[in-house]
Formats: C-alpha cells, structure tokens, sequence
C-alpha cells in the first residue's frame, strides 16, 4: 500500500512510519522538516506548513495514496485542507482524533461510549484560565471530526475517527510518565492535589499504531468513530505505588488544594495524571470491530519506567522541581 502520514516525526507518527515499513508498505509523510527525524531512507519526504492549505495541496499534487493517516490535524481548517487535497486521490483517510472530545461534551457518561459523542458543549471555561486550552483543544478536535461526518454524509469521504486515550510511549514529547519517574527518584515529595482526579485508563502507542494498521489494511472502519483505550483502570496513587515498586522508592505525597496547585503554577505538571481533563473510554467498539487487543499498565509500565530512569530528566525538569519544593518548604 502507498501510505501518507501527515506528522510523522514525534510519537505516534514516528512508530507508525516504522510500524507500515516493517509491514511492507510504502510510506510518505508531510511536515515541516523542521525536526530532525529517525525515520528509514526508504521514506518519501514531502515538507510544508500543514496551516498553509496551499502547501499539503502542492506537497500532494497529483499523487494518490491508498491510505492516509493525519496525526496532527487540530483545527476544523487542516481538516477541511486535507479533504480538498485528498478527494479522490484517497482510499483511506484515518484521522487521529482525542477522547478529549466527549469531555467538552456537557453531562457526558464516564467512561464515554461513542454514541456519547452527540450532545450540548460545556459552557467554556474563563479564557485566562488554565483550564481554557484544554477545553479549546477538545472543542477544535470535534470541530475536526464533525467535518469529516459531513464530507462523509455528502460525498463518502472515507475517513476513520480513532480517539486515543492518553498515549504512553517512550518518546511521549509531553515527559509525563518521564517527568513522574525523576519525581520519585529525587528527594524531595511529591505536591498533589487533594482533590481525587479521574481514574486511569489510557493507552500504549503500539495499540495505537496497531489500530491504524488493522482500520488501512483491512479497510475497515469508514465513517465511523472508535475509542482506543485500555481494559484496567487504575488510580493516580495506584500508578505512583506502582512505579515506586519499580524504581525501589516509596511516593512520599504532599497533598494541596488544586488551587493552590494552579496559582503556584505548577499544575497539572506536578502531577499530571490527576488532570480533570483526561478521558475514560469505553473500548468495547474498538474491540469488536478492530479486533482491538490493548494491553494493560503492569505490561507497558516495567519497560517505560526503566527507559525514563536511563534518560535525562525532562528540560526544565530542574526548575519545575524548585517550584514544587517551595510549596512545601
């Protein structure tokens, strides 16, 4: 099959490229170029601004894939881009959506089901909180997905909606599992909020990856939405529990208002799977339809903690830390 991935350079882009040249495929991604890659050489490089719809249209010309995955549309605006270059030069179009979309959703049952999708918004939170981005991020990702429903609708635009949970993964550009690990292996406690945040049901990007293959190659999944999370659930303190039990440490856990938290400036950073805004999925769709198979925290968390500890702690690690020890003296 020939393959665009519009990304490709990051997470999830990067071990999908590796993934669909392991698998025979040939592969071609669009971006900017300005991130030095570790991509194969048998990867054909299209670079351009994804902002610019003028640009993907040049890098696409008159090229045609059997499939495309867009990792980084987030605006309604590279949604509408992408179906202007690729109608009728697409077999396959999968665009890689958020679970963040059900919980701008206002009354959304947790965990969320895709019918769950349909439904009045929240009414947004004050723009100049920290609150705001995350809510515009959720609110510009179903704006992407209802274009796609309606090029669907009024022209078979064969587009897939996957919406990941969380994704974990070594080269997660956030450092949040990264970030946790060197939290605990410094001396200091950890600040986290006294208010109880979601539990954690979230994902790992070979799931992930392993989903966009199966929804490609086997066709499968046109027009339709798909949740990609994990079975267990499991608290924040639960996860720190267990990633102390991997490095030796036991958490020492300081716990403070989450206002206190956010006016210090140090949420959600300090503690990041205690974020409200983290989605809980149901899988059961995926599953039946993708054959999806997503394995659990205690098979992906052993490998993680251990390549973080290898790893340097997170730029700015230092200084978020001297923020966090002030807290608590």
């Amino acid at each position: 099959m020939k393959v665009l991935v519009i990304g490709g350079t990051r997470n999830l882009g990067h071990h999908l490229v590796h993934a669909l040249v392991d698998a025979g495929h040939r592969v071609t991604t669009f971006n900017r170029g300005e991130t030095a890659d570790e991509l194969p050489d048998e990867v054909d490089r299209l670079h351009g601004d994804r902002a610019d719809p003028a640009h993907l249209a040049r890098g696409v010309g008159e090229r045609s894939f059997d499939a495309c995955v867009d990792t980084i549309a987030l605006r309604p605006g590279d949604t509408r881009a992408a179906i202007d270059a690729l109608d009728g030069k697409v077999g396959h179009y999968v665009h890689i959506s958020t679970g963040q979309v059900y919980l701008v959703r206002a009354g959304c049952p947790v965990p969320a089901r895709e019918e769950d999708y349909e439904g009045p918004l929240k009414e947004p939170p004050p723009g100049d909180s920290w609150e705001a981005p995350e809510y515009r991020y959720g609110v510009e990702k179903r704006a992407c997905e209802d274009v796609l429903e309606e090029a669907w609708a009024t022209r078979r635009f064969p587009a897939t909606r996957l919406r990941p949970a969380m994704i974990h993964g070594p080269r997660d550009h956030h450092h949040r599992l990264h970030g946790m690990v060197h939290r605990l292996l410094d001396d200091d406690p950890l600040v986290v909020p006294l208010e109880r945040g979601p539990h954690l049901r979230h994902v790992h990007v070979e799931d992930v990856v392993d989903a966009i293959l199966v929804s490609i190659e086997e066709g499968v999944g046109r027009g339709a939405a798909y949740n990609l999370a994990q079975d267990d659930l499991w608290s924040h303190q639960e996860l720190l529990d267990r990633m102390g039990e991997e490095l030796g440490v036991e958490p020492d856990v300081v716990r403070l208002s989450r206002e206190e938290l956010v006016e210090a400036g140090v949420f959600p950073g300090c503690a990041p799977f205690t974020n409200p805004w983290m989605s809980v999925l149901d899988n059961g769709k995926a599953k039946s339809e993708l054959g999806f198979e997503p394995r659990g925290f205690d098979d992906y968390l052993p490998e993680l903690v251990a390549t973080f500890r290898e790893a340097p702690p997170p730029e700015g690690f230092a200084e978020e830390r001297e923020r966090e020890r002030a807290l608590v003296g």
